[in-house]
């Protein structure tokens, strides 16, 4: 599969013209995750206000979630259990009647606006292997990302594991230093658990995903494609900007042409930006680390061929940008 095939199966078909939703956009029906988290902690017995509007937006959703963290040390992976498939409507029913781990996967990446509008997940899917890529849909602070990273890789592990009827050997790459005590990770995801890798993702060895489930016929996915949920489809904000990104990481849009496709000037972009915790730069560099890491890591491809893809034509050049990002040269990265 050539590199553009590739990077073009992490953006979006189709997002129905929705503009992103941002930290503080309420689109979120209080009815969904945030009922989640309600009834979780009720059980778990953390105090935790019902919300007063029937909408809510992913600042809200965060600040139900933050009290979560004390309710025991399994808690993200407990929640993790109950998130998918949930019951969100089509998006939940298309999950249950998808008839591989592949099709669901689609579904979940395609429809991540209502299943999970914190993260927003990008599938790759090459000879060998799957690769789930978790990424930000619009900003997660700092000391909150481990949970919700661990909540939906707990969620997509415990789905997948569901609808195949056994556990799935899935292989875990974490953008942060391993914990002191990994047992809850072990315990709920296993044991081949990889931190300090500058990516959130999960790996499948595709003869695993490609078996065929005993699928409930039914007519979800079809209603979705015809825009039944169009909510399902949107985007936050960080990740319509990596869409945008994808379409040339060697020549990436200026910080202007971003801003006008957005119908801003850069200075409103740029305190847009702000208020999601992070800057142009910062989005272009994380993008391009991604795809660094995606190219010379499971796809074997030599440094030279990963930085002319990147737009960098002086070896040099790319190699102190790739210790910049991941703290790490590029050959040893390969060689790990």
């Amino acid at each position: 599969m050539t590199l553009p095939a590739q990077l073009a199966m992490l953006r979006p078909a189709d997002t129905a013209g929705l503009p992103p939703y941002e930290l503080d956009t309420a689109c979120l029906p209080a009815t969904d995750h945030a009922a989640l988290l309600a009834e979780f902690a009720h059980h778990r017995g953390v105090p935790l206000a019902w919300p007063a509007q029937p909408l809510i937006s992913p600042r809200e959703l965060l600040a139900l979630l933050a009290p979560l963290r004390e309710a025991g040390a399994d808690s993200a992976f407990a929640l993790g259990q109950l998130l998918l498939p949930g019951h969100y409507g089509l998006a939940s029913q298309a999950l249950l009647q998808a008839g591989s781990l592949v099709d669901m996967l689609q579904g979940l990446t395609r429809h991540a606006g209502r299943l999970t509008p914190l993260l927003t997940p990008r599938l790759l899917v090459d000879d060998d292997e799957l690769i789930l890529v978790w990424t930000d849909a619009c900003g997660l602070p700092p000391g909150l990302r481990g949970f919700v990273v661990d909540l939906h890789m707990s969620a997509v592990t415990s789905l997948c594991a569901w609808r195949a009827g056994r556990r799935l050997p899935w292989r875990f790459s974490f953008d942060r230093t391993a914990p002191r005590d990994r047992a809850q990770h072990a315990v709920h995801l296993g044991t081949a658990l990889h931190f300090g890798c500058q990516v959130d993702a999960m790996r499948l060895p595709l003869a695993d995903a490609q078996q065929a489930w005993p699928a409930a016929p039914g007519l979800a996915a079809a209603a979705l494609a015809r825009q039944a949920d169009p909510q399902a489809l949107r985007r936050g904000l960080l990740a319509d900007m990596a869409d945008r990104l994808l379409r040339d990481p060697a020549q990436p849009p200026s910080l202007e042409a971003l801003a006008a496709g957005y119908g801003q000037s850069p200075a409103t972009f740029k305190r847009r930006l702000a208020r999601h915790g992070t800057h142009y730069q910062a989005e272009v560099d994380r993008l391009r680390a991604h795809v660094a890491v995606y190219l010379l890591g499971p796809r074997g491809q030599g440094r030279d061929t990963v930085a002319q893809a990147l737009g960098y034509f002086d070896g040099a050049n790319f190699r102190r940008s790739f210790k910049r990002w991941t703290g790490l040269a590029p050959g040893a990265w390969a060689a790990g």
